[in-house]
Order: structure tokens, then sequence, then C-alpha cells
């Protein structure tokens, strides 16, 4: 049975690729475009251009590495138009297994040694947890209980760069792209979601972004509910003036909180202590007219005091049972590697090799990250049709093998 289903899933790549190739604009894109996403879900240490060449066509890795390489790097296509292409064959699979439930705006980041790849500059990169050398992306993910999928990336272009005319001349970098906030952009996403008509689900976003109070703002005029993590301190006012939300929260009383599971976890059912009550956010870019919204707050057992804070236009009679359940179902945490419960960013880098591209430009991080979306696309529509024991590696994919003792040259970070 599990040979039929490699070969099943192998027959649905093809197809798979099929659907992309009528989106790549030009016949000479399709071959590479073929071998780059194969080689994405190929067990290589590295998913770089010269390691895909090398399980792709390894006799004749020269050849195949410039191919692939002006694919990525130079060639001329539209991420926007194949991930809408990916969308378009991935999401009825999603939404099969249910509804969206959640749109979450997040980031990544990609530690570099040197500072010439494009928008690197020192910033907090996510995946060290602390300041470093590293380029930053933001990101939009649609999801639903069954599975969640990038729909919108975009490079955050630091102002040191994007104010830089030789530099974004060097990386490539489009006119039009100025500088812009990392919340901002995702408030961009977000807007543009709402004018392709995406079925809407609930906003979430990790303290950095929900604590910003013009993004809050923006996301109520585009008419999307949100539950979104703020700081501790983040002023609030709950009937009695403004108040920090760590100290509004250690005065409420002990029949305030209440013991919330929301979905049964691997080892044990995942439950925590809750407390929420209606306030109006004050603050830094708040207005006078600010909306009366939720203030969620949990106090895990064993803590000497409540842990983490949300701002939610979720209804007002809604239960708390189910108002947990949409903000920590998909929670966003804040300095914690692979963000989310889905995991998009742990498997985008582990298995597609999100972080793996040694070029510098804005082309090139652009279509490579696209071409790990679309692959990684994929592995969720296989979700539903292959065992979790099988795995990724049994889809059977037949390629030439690799010259014997070959090994990649650039393994580590590119600068």
């Amino acid at each position: 049975m599990g040979t039929l289903r490699s070969r099943d899933s192998a027959g649905r790549f093809a197809s798979y690729l099929d659907g992309l190739a009528g989106v790549m604009g030009h016949a000479a894109r399709v071959g590479p475009m073929r071998d780059y996403c194969t080689g994405l879900l190929l067990p290589c240490e590295r998913k770089s251009v010269e390691p895909i060449a090398a399980v792709t066509a390894p006799g004749r890795v020269g050849a195949q590495h410039q191919a692939l390489l002006h694919f990525v790097a130079e060639g001329v296509w539209s991420d926007e138009i194949v991930l809408a292409k990916v969308r378009e064959m991935v999401l009825p699979e999603i939404e099969r297994h249910g509804v969206i439930r959640a749109w979450i705006i997040d980031d990544t980041g990609f530690p570099k040694h040197g500072a010439h790849s494009v928008g690197v500059t020192h910033q907090y990169c996510g995946e060290l947890g602390k300041q470093a050398n590293c380029q930053v992306a933001v990101s939009l993910s649609r999801a639903n209980h069954h599975a969640s999928l990038p729909v919108a990336y975009r490079l955050y272009l630091p102002k040191d760069w994007a104010q830089n005319r030789k530099r974004r001349r060097k990386a490539g970098a489009p006119d039009e792209i100025d500088f812009k906030t990392k919340p901002k952009i995702a408030l961009d996403q977000l807007a543009w979601a709402c004018t392709a008509g995406l079925p809407r689900g609930v906003v979430l976003m990790d303290a950095a972004y929900g604590s910003d109070a013009s993004l809050r703002r923006g996301i109520r005029d585009l008419n999307l509910t949100y539950s979104v993590a703020v700081w501790a301190r983040t002023l609030v006012d709950g009937g009695a003036g403004k108040i920090k939300a760590q100290d509004l929260a250690a005065g409420l009383p002990k029949r305030a909180w209440k013991t919330v599971t929301w979905r049964q976890g691997v080892a044990e059912p995942l439950r925590s202590r809750f407390a929420r009550l209606r306030v109006r956010a004050r603050g830094e870019g708040c207005t006078r007219d600010e909306p009366e919204e939720w203030l969620l707050v949990e106090w895990p057992k064993g803590e000497t005091a409540p842990t983490k804070y949300w701002l939610s236009t979720l209804p007002e009679d809604i239960a708390l049972k189910r108002m947990v359940d949409i903000t920590m179902r998909w929670r966003v945490v804040p300095k914690a590697r692979f963000q989310h419960d889905e995991r998009d960013y742990q498997e985008l880098k582990q298995e597609v090799g999100l972080g793996h591209f040694e070029g510098r430009g804005w082309r090139g991080f652009h279509h490579h990250a696209t071409m790990c979306i679309a692959a990684y696309a994929f592995l969720i529509s296989e979700r539903g049709a292959i065992s979790p024991s099988e795995g990724r590696r049994q889809i059977a994919l037949s390629l030439p093998a690799v010259p014997s003792g070959w090994r990649p040259r650039g393994a580590a970070a590119a600068a």
C-alpha cells in the first residue's frame, strides 16, 4: 500500500508541476521550474542552487547549475502569479477540511555572515532569538484546523538599504519598493488579501506587530477581526483610568481566572488559566475614540504572575473557551523558533530549504521563497493522501543518482 501511495503522490506531483508550468510565461522556464521544485523535495543537506543541480542532473551538474541559477536569480517571471496558482491548486484541499479560521501575520529571520545580501542589517533575528546580522521577511498565512499556507511574502528592506541607491541597484531592488516598517508591510499584505477576495479569518500576530496601534487601527478599517498579542506594558483603560495591562491583570480578583482547555496536545490536553475584561487601548499611537475591545490575559499554573496579553475585537458575546481556542490554537509566540502552531517556517526551513538561498539579489530571494512555498504547498496537499508514518521522502521521484562522493561547495550562509 505504501508503494502505491508513493506512486500516486509522484503522479499528483507531476500534475501539480503541470499546473505551475502554465503560469511560468515562457516554455524555457518550465524545465528549470520542475527541477528546482523537485530538488526542494529531495533529501539534500542544503537546498541551494548547486546541490539542487547535482541531485536533479548529476551527469551535467555545471550546465544544470547555470540553468537553475538563471531561473531563480535572473528569471523574469512573476512571484505573485505563481503564488496565485499555488493558492488555486492547494487551498481547496485545505478548505475541504474546514473553513479558514485565521490570517496569521509573522516574520522569519535568515542569519547572514556578511552585509552584501539584499536587506541584511543588524536586527532582531527570530531564528537566533537575539539581535544579529540577518534578513527578515514578513508573511501572511491562511489557516484552518488542518493546515496553514503562506499566501504573501516580502523581504523587509531596512532604511539604510532603502535610501542607498548604489546598494539598491546592485541588489536589484525594484524602484517602487521604498522603506516600510514591518507592521506597514503586514498591513499592506492584509489589504491585498482583502482586495483579492480571499475568505476572511481572524487576524493573529505576535506582540511585535499587535502592540502597534496604527496596525490595529488599519486592521479595523479593513473590517477584519483580530486577536493579537501585546506587550505587558501596553496601556489600557478598563474603566478606572489609564493603566498598564500587567498592573490591571495583577489586580483582578481570584474568581476572574478560569481554567480553559483549548485542544488536545501530543501528550496531554493544552490548558491554562485565563481572565478577560473589556478595555480601551491607550498610549502611543492610540486615538481618543479607540473602540472597546477584549483584553485577554493568560496566567499559567506555577507562574507567579500573568505572562501573556492579547487585545481582541472578537464579539462581545463570544464564549471564553471559543476566544481562547481562536487565540491560542495558531498562537504566534515572540522570541521562539518556528513561530506558530502549524509550523510553516519550521517545515519551510527544515524540509524545503527556505533559508538556503545563497544569492544576494532581491529577485532571487523572492523567487527561491516562491518555489519553497510551492513545494511546501504540495506537501500540505498530500497530508490527506499519505500517512504521517510514510512522510515526505516516500514520494517516488524518478531521478538519476548523484555522483559518488559529490559534496556541495557553499554550505555556509551566504554573505
